[in-house]
């Protein structure tokens, strides 16, 4: 008897103890961090900066920049000049005399093809179009860059706080198992309770390999992003910080309207169309070739000087074939009409983009103050009074177990909310073309 008096006492210091080691330990795991990255050392910054600096599509797309721009200077170009070296009047039975017949000269000319006026200047204006619309195409890629860099870190920081939580919900289990499993070895507890628990921490523990696949798939994703090396390591991302967008749908619309680039580089189509339409009217106006050319005669039998002679002259193209003329100025039209359609369609898609995210993130703000302010604590709360009922008796173990997965779940529910709300911020700053005011919340985080 005095055994299992003893035995008790030790199980019942042994609770005493437990149950606030395991409550300190449970809610330590639900204390999102207080602090953000919203620092000048954001990493973020840091890697979009070095995407934007070594990525080989952005490098590629900027040696298309370079070499529309060396197109310029070509397409204001004339055309090389013509040299003509001839024979005049020789004769067939002495070709090589030129001082048999006063008619033979030796010839030397040049000729210079020139352009209507203005068609220069408009093929130098369309190139130049050309090259500002391969900077936007730069500027758009840089872009999409900076959103799926963004996007992959997010992603990388809800995996890590939900390895982190999954972590030490595991530890906090395995303590609650061996309270189980010692109950059960002093026969105040079932055996149903000891490998309920141990279901339970083997369904986590899978949760967790799962886990672990999906950061070593983002960090892969992420360097190939940075052109690193796929298996390159990269430190957790503990904290980010839920940013609200500040700006109306109508402020954001007139951000797209200057800055995005496929509305600017629409906007440059139509006047490239423009500048195709005026250069194709050139088109039914003639060019004209000037030619000079100087004639060497020597002295002959029937002209005794020999006097040397020149020619000079214009050459007109005629251009009374309208039809591949007209067929050029109809092609110009249109593609104005198909820049102004295409520009109308963007602004439509970029319009509901924005709609559909501001709506997402109203939806998700709220979601992480919901957690924050309310599903967390009142989880917390549970847990506690979950474990007290436990300790006196008056609550099964399933109770204990359901209230940790709760606050498990509770507490990555607000991580997603506030990971979703800061990839849909980057979709918004793609949309607009531009990063959007760095306005942060004050909220105290749970």
């Amino acid at each position: 008897m005095s055994s299992v008096n003893h035995l008790t006492r030790r199980l019942v210091m042994f609770l005493e103890h437990f149950r606030w080691l395991l409550v300190f330990g449970l809610l330590a795991t639900s204390i999102p961090p207080a602090r953000s990255f919203a620092t000048d050392a954001d990493p973020l910054t840091a890697l979009i900066a070095e995407a934007l600096a070594n990525n080989p599509e952005v490098h590629a797309s900027q040696a298309r920049w370079d070499l529309f721009e060396s197109r310029i200077a070509q397409a204001g170009a004339l055309e090389d000049p013509m040299l003509m070296l001839r024979i005049d009047n020789g004769l067939l039975r002495d070709p090589l005399s030129f001082d048999r017949d006063s008619a033979t000269a030796k010839v030397i000319g040049i000729s210079q093809a020139l352009p209507f006026y203005g068609k220069r200047e408009l093929r130098r204006q369309s190139a130049e179009l050309d090259v500002q619309s391969s900077h936007l195409d730069t500027e758009e890629r840089k872009l999409n860059l900076r959103r799926m860099v963004s996007e992959t870190w997010y992603r990388l920081f809800l995996v890590d706080r939900s390895l982190a939580l999954l972590d030490e919900s595991i530890a906090t289990l395995d303590d609650l198992n061996r309270f189980a499993e010692t109950l059960y070895g002093v026969g105040q507890g079932g055996q149903q309770d000891v490998l309920l628990g141990q279901v339970r921490r083997s369904k986590m523990e899978d949760e967790r390999l799962e886990l672990r696949r999906q950061r070593r798939s983002l960090a892969a994703t992420l360097n190939i992003l940075l052109n690193r090396e796929a298996d390159n390591e990269l430190p957790s991302v503990i904290e980010v910080t839920l940013k609200p967008v500040v700006l109306g749908l109508v402020e954001l619309e007139s951000l797209a309207e200057k800055h995005q680039p496929q509305l600017r580089g629409l906007t440059l189509q139509e006047e490239k169309s423009e500048v195709g339409r005026k250069l194709a009217e050139k088109e039914f106006y003639p060019d004209v070739t000037v030619a000079l050319e100087y004639m060497q005669r020597d002295p002959s039998e029937m002209d005794k000087e020999g006097y040397d002679m020149y020619s000079a002259g214009l050459t007109f193209n005629l251009p009374v074939f309208r039809e591949r003329r007209r067929a050029m100025l109809a092609e110009a039209e249109a593609e104005g009409r198909m820049a102004r359609q295409e520009r109308a369609m963007i602004q439509n898609q970029i319009r509901l983009t924005l709609a559909d995210a501001l709506a997402r993130l109203e939806r998700l703000e709220k979601r992480a103050e919901l957690y924050s302010a309310g599903l967390i604590p009142q989880a917390e709360q549970s847990l506690e009074a979950s474990l007290a009922a436990y300790r006196a008796g008056r609550a099964e173990y399933m109770t204990v177990l359901d209230s940790q997965m709760s606050l498990f779940e509770y507490n990555r529910d607000y991580f997603e909310a506030i990971t979703e709300h800061q990839m849909q911020r980057a979709l918004i700053e793609e949309a607009v073309g531009t990063v959007l005011p760095d306005v942060t919340t004050d909220k105290e985080q749970p």
